[in-house]
């Protein structure tokens, strides 16, 4: 399987909203209710709010057969180097295949003046803690964050590149 990460582009929004939205439903299902996700995907996700992403950080998509499968979304580098990991989504029958480790390698090595990588995932969400454990993330957090009127169990987890 040939891997191609590239810098999205505007006409990639409509996969990227799809991708968010089935990977959220498939990663979320019994952890957040589903009214809660679809207010936050349509808010997080909206044409305007993709437009902003591509023109304010750092958001690469990944394609597989010519296919745009999974993204990434990094935030500008911080004065102390940081950057926040905002969202990195597969499609569910794509994950474990390496795709998510390009996606990160990619941020790691694009974006220039990075010293650490933060990421706040839900506590329940086996499927990226794992992801972030094997990837070298460490957990320096632990915080209740109140999540359109649900509260959420969330981790902060932080690369050291």
């Amino acid at each position: 399987m040939h891997i191609v990460i590239r810098e999205a582009k505007a006409n990639d929004i409509k996969q990227i909203q799809d991708i968010a939205k089935k990977s959220w439903h498939a990663t979320y299902e019994g952890i957040i209710p589903n009214a809660v996700q679809e207010r936050f995907l349509q808010s997080a996700y909206s044409d305007e709010m993709m437009k902003k992403r591509l023109l304010g950080s750092f958001l690469f998509v990944a394609e597989v057969e010519k296919k745009v499968v999974g993204f990434a979304n990094f935030s500008p580098v911080k004065e102390i180097g940081e950057v926040e990991l905002g969202a990195i989504y597969i499609y569910p029958e794509y994950q474990g295949m390496g795709i998510g480790s390009h996606l990160l390698h990619k941020g790691i090595h694009h974006i220039d003046g990075v010293q650490s990588i933060y990421i706040n995932v839900e506590k329940d969400n086996t499927i990226g803690r794992t992801f972030y454990e094997a990837k070298g993330f460490q957990l320096v957090e632990e915080f209740d964050d109140d999540f359109d009127g649900h509260t959420l169990k969330t981790v902060r987890m932080v690369l050291q590149v």
